[in-house]
């Protein structure tokens, strides 16, 4: 099988750089590393061969580099440089992916973090491939991971909010991690004090509240959350880490998002945050002016004008001279740092967001990585620019493409539009062009050196590629809004075609002599999936296969067209006015195939080859009528071959055809014999992580493949490897037939683009600058016009201005253009014809309007247009629609909560809540909503009632048996205490603490207050305590009913005095208001869940059929009151009697006697008749009036006696209501009082859960500690046992090392002493410990790091390079036999490994001191937290016990003054509550003890006299012994001198004293006769000194004019020896002098350890004698 070989990547897919050696840096690009000679800036890659690159690091001191791959269980791969040779696999226990990776600075270490599910942090040995130690970190992603460069012990963890040191410990073998997290400051950059969150500091105690206990505890939190847990409100957001590094000092830096900068110390775990010194003004004034230079820039390019003044830092590297960093601002800044201050110096602005800075090994160039994917060196030591090293693109590949005539560049484009041209030998980057537009899809043309790209805003950019290193942009064309999906030349260089949503596909002209001239295009009904191009040079065509998705069918469908030339040369011909192609003119092919396909390609022998989607094959299908299924339109598959791809794919055809490329999202390239399906060559160039491959293609010649990923951002450039040569000659020849068609087109052509001007792009322009919205913002511009054709309809925009319309809207105006100009005379016409219409139709109505109403015409019958009409109003009738069904679906929402409500607070109520108010005062009594207890509330309190029940009986049998056994006061007091919890009437109400007992409530149930100790016994009060309340508030309300009942047989009685009272105000013809009293809203509270009409005040909406059935109401009703009017005998009684048949009294005031018919004629006219008739009736209308105003006098009297009446009731009510008012108020105290009892109680239980969840936590928490314990004691004693053993190791290492030494001698015994000697000094010489180039080098900051035992192999293995040196004959000494020079060689060897295995063994043993010391420490620490943690059980449970017997008991006391002698209160935290009785009975005790004790004290007093009178003889006596004692003391403690005993003995002393006094005056006289002899000789001896001064003085004055004549000859002879050079004799004196010393000194040395040497052979033979004969 012929494969592929990787001839080059290029790419750049992540920001994880880093230098594998002083000159090359390498990254991560999808499957790749890549590694970058930044001098040559050669590239160089490395396969990842299981799929893409996932961590990475790189350690340019030992020049290896380590990655893991993105499969399941995946492996951790290290490789060395420059040998790209794999030196190890470590495989560990992660599953889906590690994240992070680090080399440790000096040693084979390298730690892991891994992703999701483990997170475990991992350090392995990579050389010996050792997992040393891990630990799991739930749930933490980490960000970065670094070594401490000076103790590999040490790990920095950073995550996104917090930071962890981690350390790494060592006991021989075993490693251990062990973690340390730094607090870091809140986002001000303050630290706030430590705070331990599961012990507090202080255990002050509040007698109401009880103890002081954690937040945790209150919380209810026992398990390890306890241990954390913090409020939310005490949560204060630290600052969030961005970017680290390490001193020289163990010190970390660290940059944040708040812009600060911490320096933390790995040791003690302390921060401290740098603050910025002042600049003086001329550095502010610098500052200010950068400051607004990059304003200025950043505005010009249209971003967001930044600050300097608080610098957020993404990346940092740290050095001798100081700290470099950098951050989003693109500057790269050199702090200087002093103490916690620092100096800020910008070293280089690169104008790009930085996001990584490493150093080299040799720290000689710092790169700067940026998140655009450019890469800049810097040099600290020049102080220069920085200088760009790789100008990648941090956008992911969209498509390449080799440039004509194909083995020599290509060009490739990504995802942003940055369009790169590449040499296609060794991958190098000639020339960038940047589009600054979103890219869609790419081509190269096979025709000229131009290249089409495509965009998502409907436009095809046309470069030229003829200048490889200077491309430009020379024509754009804009031909849809629709985004552009591909473009495709034919093999010719003809024809352009490009996909676009919508089923547009357009044809251009490809030659830029025809200036990409847009040909037509076709609009397809379905989604197309695919598109690919076949030419035939023999005839001239060029077919169109275009892959179509069918949705209605699981199957596929083949559009095929042709394209003659003839389209070129005369296009009218076969496009419409709207540039659209027509289907007779293109040849259109329609085929169904069996299968659902992703892709498809066609051979020129109707061979078709499709990617199935919905199984892992190749389709072949032969397009002829033969392989029909019965459905004529359907064609069956003739072959399918197995693909051992998955996921979606494409093919992709050989320029002859003769190679079919498959690719999907696995990643993995496969390369088929188009006839006969067989597997060329397969190539994993991408991966399934990163969405697979994007886009293929193959170059003319064959011989290369460009191959690009999804979203790895990777371009693969692949070659054969090895292939039939006869493919090979297949290939060219087909390339060079097909260079022979292009040559002279392509050389015409390419004539043409280099002449054309660049194309300039307008800001202004809607097509370059103006986003997609703008596009939609035009219609409000311009007119709308659709134009329908055969295949689709298309609605286009029209402007003002040509240039920012796109092809097809340039099209549709100018149709437009042409029917306005044709159709000009017709629509003016038309304009008069309307305007003629229109006042006519005016005239009309306004004729209408004047005419009788019965001859009117509807407003309708005017209207001329009835469709537009049905369809205005149809449009008000769904917006209609629309409205009632939002008012519909607020009215349903509105209705659902109403019922939510209503059943929360109405319905669930078995009393409901109302109110009675007073007729006259503002006075307001209201019930008790209550709802129905429920029956697990009853079955509770029932069962409480039982069990209180069951103890009163028990108490009551104990107190008669208490009575009978014993009459003690404890029997009285539990007896007294039985008969309080029984049922007493007589109970006082201050021991009880409530007057629910009179208010309905039963105390009688309650347990006493001071019983109440256990948790059951508080909760059944709470329920009894509940009862209470409830029975209390519902006698209330029946009280309450009985008022309302009342209130509402006054409001009956009013209203029936009222009518009495309106019926007399009737008749006294008075207009006075009749007080009418009613319930209000509060009394009768179910009037709020109806509604009235009247409250209503919008009119009703009805429907038609309500609206007829209220038109035919109102007629029924007309109809009726008209009939009731048409009744005669009720006519007739109304006119003659009023409309009553006789007349009552209440009507004598509307009485009224009618005057005779005379009256009107005058007085001396009246006969006497009527003058008789006339006195008849004055007399009649005076009786009438007499009784009319009796009958008034009476109604108003019995007016006041109602309205007195009703204010009596009335008010008496109100009396009622008042009293009423009074005792809920005293109720409201009772349940107030109850309620009281009842949080007391509440919170009594919730204060012991709190010591219930901390005992539980604590113990939680002991357990913890107790296993810790025993694993730290485990550990210790292992230990402990491991030292005991190493030492023993030890030791035997060290008496090898002597023996070897000691050995020495006797196994050189036979060589001449003089070359013994010599030999043996060179026993003792070492070579010069060799220096690596990283500790050579001064520039490195971290030269001199701590070393540790796994240096021992690396050390030796130096030390043994540097012997080769002294083992080399040219030492050898002379006369020496070379035989024995190399035994001598060899011992000498042996002895250096010796030497330094004893060091190694020292340093381990050190270590596992250390270690073991720790582990003591850290024992010792758990035993003193175990220790408080029982302590504060014991605590606990003192404050449990005080709480339960320590009660809260409530009292009522009378309200008054109380008088005290002082003005403080006393204190009463101490005192306790016991019975009145019990202070009585104790006084009572203290007075018959009182008498008592009076009795015996006088009995006391006198026989105290007695005893006095003895103890003052006894006194005496006792004075008397102790003179005496002291007397006997004196006389034989008297020292007895000489003097004393002659004193004693001589019995003439005075005579005696005499003598001796004479004696010593003779003595005195012989002294002073010595002295002054000797004073004589004192004085001569003074003398003969002085002269000899005199001589020697005068000698030396001659001696000094002696030394000048010699110091003039010795400068006379300086001068002669330098004039004769005799200075290489006196030297060659000097080294055999030099010789001469060193050697004695080397005697001496050797003689010196020999001595010592021999003692400790001594002490060795002592030990083994005294090891081998203990008894001895």
């Amino acid at each position: 099988m012929a494969n592929y070989l990787t001839h080059w990547v290029q790419g750049f897919s992540d920001k994880n750089f880093g230098f594998i050696n002083n000159r090359t840096v390498c990254y991560p690009c999808g499957n790749y590393i890549l590694f970058l000679d930044i001098q040559t800036k050669k590239t160089t890659a490395l396969q990842c061969q299981t799929g893409r690159v996932g961590a990475f690091a790189a350690n340019g001191n030992s020049q290896v580099l380590a990655f893991s791959d993105r499969k399941l269980n995946p492996i951790i791969y290290i490789y060395n440089f420059p040998e790209l040779s794999k030196l190890t696999e470590l495989k560990g226990n992660a599953q889906l992916d590690y994240t992070l990776l680090a080399f440790s600075f000096t040693g084979p270490y390298l730690a892991s973090y891994s992703s999701i599910p483990e997170f475990v942090l991992s350090v392995w040995n990579w050389q010996e491939n050792i997992l040393l130690c891990s630990e799991s970190q739930p749930g933490i992603t980490a960000t970065s991971l670094s070594f401490n460069p000076m103790n590999w012990q040490q790990l920095c963890f950073v995550n996104e909010s917090f930071v962890t040191i981690w350390h790494i410990e060592r006991n021989n073998d075993e490693h251990h991690l062990k973690q340390n997290p730094v607090k870091l400051p809140d986002g001000q950059g303050s630290m706030s004090p430590h705070k331990d969150l599961f012990f507090p500091v202080s255990h002050s105690e509040d007698p109401y509240h009880g103890p002081d206990l954690p937040d945790s505890a209150i919380a209810g939190l026992v398990g390890d959350e306890a241990e954390t847990f913090m409020p939310r409100n005490d949560i204060k957001p630290s600052v969030h880490p961005t970017a680290h590094c390490w001193t020289a000092t163990s010190e970390i830096y660290m940059g944040c998002e708040e812009g600060h900068v911490l320096a933390i110390d790995a040791e003690t775990s302390s921060v401290s945050v740098l603050q910025q010194k002042p600049l003086p003004e001329y550095m502010r004034k610098i500052s200010d002016v950068v400051s607004y230079v990059r304003r200025e820039v950043q505005k010009k390019k249209g971003g967001k004008p930044k600050d300097l003044q608080k610098t957020v830092l993404f990346a940092m590297a740290f050095c001798n001279e100081g700290l470099y960093a950098a951050g989003s601002e693109g500057i790269l800044f050199f702090y200087h740092i002093k103490d916690l201050q620092y100096e800020m110096k910008i070293c280089a602005d690169v104008l790009q967001p930085i996001s990584s800075l490493i150093f080299s090994p040799d720290y000689t160039v710092l790169l700067l990585v940026t998140d655009q994917g450019t890469v800049y060196t810097y040099k600290p030591a020049h102080s220069g620019e920085a200088v760009k090293l790789l100008d990648a693109c941090s956008s992911c590949f969209l498509a390449a493409d080799f440039l004509t005539p194909g083995n020599k560049y290509c060009v490739s484009v990504t995802i942003s539009g940055e369009v790169q041209v590449w040499f296609l030998e060794d991958g190098t980057c000639l020339s960038k062009l940047n589009l600054d537009i979103e890219a869609t899809a790419m081509a190269c043309c096979p025709s000229s050196n131009s290249v089409a790209v495509g965009t998502k805003r409907g436009q095809i950019c046309f470069l030229d590629i003829t200048e490889v290193e200077a491309p430009r942009v020379v024509h754009r064309i804009f031909l849809s809004k629709f985004p552009v999906l591909s473009l495709h030349y034919d093999q010719s260089g003809q024809f352009l075609i490009a996909r676009a949503t919508e089923g547009h596909i357009f044809i251009l002209d490809a030659r830029p002599s025809k200036l990409f001239q847009v040909l037509g295009y076709v609009v397809l009904p379905d989604e197309v999936l695919d598109l690919s191009v076949v030419s035939n040079f023999k005839t001239d065509l060029v077919e169109v296969v275009i892959l179509l998705n069918v949705v209605e069918a699981q199957r596929a469908r083949l559009e095929i067209f042709c394209l003659s030339s003839a389209l070129i040369t005369d296009n009218d011909k076969y496009v419409n006015e709207q540039g659209m192609l027509n289907a007779s003119a293109i040849k259109k092919e329609q085929y169904d195939l069996d299968y659902p396909l992703s892709s498809a390609v066609r051979l020129k022998d109707n061979i078709v080859y499709g990617y199935c989607t919905c199984a892992p094959f190749i389709c072949k299908y032969h397009l002829s009528e033969e392989n029909m299924l019965e459905d004529p339109s359907v064609f069956v598959s003739e072959k399918r071959t197995p693909s051992n791809q998955f996921g979606s794919g494409f093919l992709c055809l050989s320029p002859n055809s003769r190679w079919l490329a498959s690719a999907a999202k696995d990643g993995v390239l496969f390369i088929y014999h188009t006839s006969t399906m067989d597997i060329l060559a397969q190539k994993h160039c991408h991966s399934y992580q990163g969405g697979g491959i994007r886009s293929m293609v193959f170059s003319l010649d064959g011989k290369f493949i460009l191959v690009n990923g999804k979203n790895d951002g990777a371009l693969v450039c692949l070659k054969w490897k090895k292939i039939k040569e006869i493919e090979v000659k297949e290939a060219a020849f087909h390339w060079q037939s097909l260079l022979a068609i292009l040559n002279k087109s392509t050389s015409n052509e390419n004539v043409v683009l280099k002449s054309m001007a660049e194309w300039q792009f307008d800001p202004e322009s809607t097509s370059e600058s103006l986003p997609e919205e703008k596009f939609k913002e035009a219609p409000l511009k311009s007119s709308k016009v659709e134009v329908t054709e055969d295949d689709g309809n298309i609605t286009s925009l029209c402007s003002a201005s040509t240039s920012d319309m796109t092809w097809i809207g340039q099209k549709i105006k100018k149709v437009i253009r042409e029917e306005t100009q044709r159709f000009a005379n017709q629509k003016i016409e038309l304009q008069m014809g309307i305007k003629k219409l229109r006042k006519t139709i005016q005239e009309m109505m306004h004729e209408n309007e004047l005419v009788p109403d019965i001859e009117k015409l509807e407003q309708q019958e005017f209207n001329l247009d009835i469709e537009e009409q049905e369809r205005a109003q149809a449009k008000a009738e769904q917006e209609v629609a629309r409205v009632r069904k939002e008012i519909e679906m607020e009215n349903l929402a509105n209705r659902y909560l109403q019922d939510v409500i209503k059943q929360e607070c109405w319905d669930a109520m078995c009393v409901k809540g109302r109110a009675v108010k007073c007729f006259h005062i503002a006075c307001e009594v209201k019930n008790y909503p209550l709802k129905e207890r429920s029956g697990e509330e009853l079955e509770t309190l029932e069962k409480v009632l039982r069990l209180k029940k069951i103890e009163t009986a028990d108490l009551k049998v104990q107190k008669k048996s208490l009575e009978i056994e014993s009459e003690t006061v404890l029997s009285k007091e539990e007896g007294e205490k039985a008969e309080e919890v029984m049922p007493d009437d007589s109970a006082s109400y201050c021991l009880i603490g409530s007057l629910s007992s009179q208010y309905g409530g039963d105390t009688s149930v309650l347990y006493h207050q001071w019983d109440l100790h256990t948790r059951e016994q508080k909760v059944n009060q709470i329920v009894l305590l509940k009862d209470i309340i409830y029975k209390v508030k519902t006698a209330f309300n029946k009280e309450f009913d009985k008022v309302a009942r009342q209130k509402e047989q006054e409001i009956a009685r009013v209203k029936e005095r009222n009518l009495r009272i309106r019926e007399i105000l009737a008749q006294l013809d008075l207009q006075v208001e009749v007080w009418e009293p009613a319930l209000t809203d509060d009394e009768i509270p179910e009037r709020a869940l109806t509604v009235q009409d009247s409250e209503i005040k919008v009119e009703k909406y009805l429907t038609q059929q309500e609206r007829e059935k209220a038109e035919m109401l109102a007629k029924v009703e007309m109809e009726r009151r008209l009939a009731a009017m048409d009744n005669e005998r009720l006519r007739a009684l109304n006119d003659m009697m009023g409309g009553v048949l006789e007349v009552k009294k209440e009507d004598i005031l509307k009485m009224d006697i009618p005057p005779p018919p005379f009256v009107s004629k005058p007085e001396h006219v009246w006969n006497d008749e009527e003058k008789k008739l006339f006195k008849e009736h004055e007399k009649k209308v005076k009786e009438l009036n007499e009784e009319k105003e009796k009958y008034r006098r009476t109604l108003e009297n019995e007016l006041k006696k109602l309205e007195a009446s009703i204010q009596e009731t009335t008010q008496n009510f109100d009396e009622t209501v008042c009293k009423l008012s009074d005792r809920k108020l005293k109720l409201e105290m009772v349940i107030y009082q109850e309620e009281l009892k009842i949080v007391n109680l509440v919170y009594a239980l919730l204060l012991n859960e709190e010591l219930d969840t901390r005992e539980a936590g604590l113990n939680n928490f002991l357990i913890k500690k107790e296993k810790e314990k025993v694993k730290t004691a485990r550990t210790i004693q292992t230990t402990k046992n491991k030292i005991e053993a190493y030492i023993d190791t030890y030791e035997n290492a060290v008496a090898e090392k002597k023996n070897l030494e000691c050995g020495f001698t006797k196994e050189f015994a036979d060589i001449p002493a003089n070359l013994l000697d010599e030999l043996f000094q060179l026993y003792k010489d070492r070579p010069k410990t060799p220096m690596t180039e990283m500790n050579r080098d001064t520039a490195n900051p971290y030269g001199v790091c701590s070393g540790s035992a796994e240096d021992y192999k690396d050390a030796l293995t130096l030390l043994m390079k540097a012997m080769d040196e002294l083992d080399s004959p040219e030492h050898m000494p002379n006369g020496l036999d070379p035989s024995i020079w190399e035994r001598f060689c060899l011992a000498r060897r042996n002895k250096m490994e010796s030497e330094e295995m004893v060091k190694w063994k020292a340093l381990t043993l050190a270590e596992m001191q250390a270690f073991l010391q720790r582990r003591m420490h850290d024992n010792e620490k758990i035993k003193s937290e175990i220790e408080d943690i029982f302590e504060e059980l014991t605590w606990l449970q003192e404050e449990k016990m005080k709480l339960q017997l320590n009660l809260i008991v409530q009292f009522l006391l009378k309200q008054g003054q109380v008088e005290l002698e002082s003005t403080e209160i006393p204190d009463y935290t101490d005192a306790i509550l016991i019975n009145k009785s019990v202070i009585e009975e104790l006084n009572c005790s203290i007075m018959a003890q009182g008498e008592k004790k009076i009795a015996s004290m006088v009995e006391c007093k006198d026989f105290s006299k007695g005893i006095f009178q003895l103890e003052w003889e006894h006194k005496k006596m006792r004075m008397q012994i102790e003179d005496l004692e002291q007397k006997a003391r004196d006389i034989v403690t008297l020292p007895i001198s000489k003097e004393r005993q002659l004193f004693l003995t001589v019995l003439n002393y005075d005579s005696h004293v005499a003598h001796r006094i004479s004696v010593m005056e003779q003595t005195l006289g012989i002294m002073d006769k010595l002295h002054k002899k000797n004073v004589k000789n004192r004085q001569k001896r003074i003398k003969e000194l002085e002269k000899c001064i005199s001589l020697k003085e005068r000698a030396n004055y001659e001696l000094s004019l002696e030394l000048k004549e010699m110091l003039v000859s010795v400068s006379e002879r300086r001068h002669i020896f330098e004039a004769a050079d005799t200075q290489h004799v006196s030297e060659k004196i000097a080294k055999q002098r030099y010789r001469e010393i060193l050697k004695q000194k080397h005697l001496r040395g050797l003689v010196k350890e020999q001595e010592e040497q021999f003692e400790i052979l001594q002490a060795e033979v002592e030990r083994l004698r005294a090891r081998t004969f203990p008894i001895l």
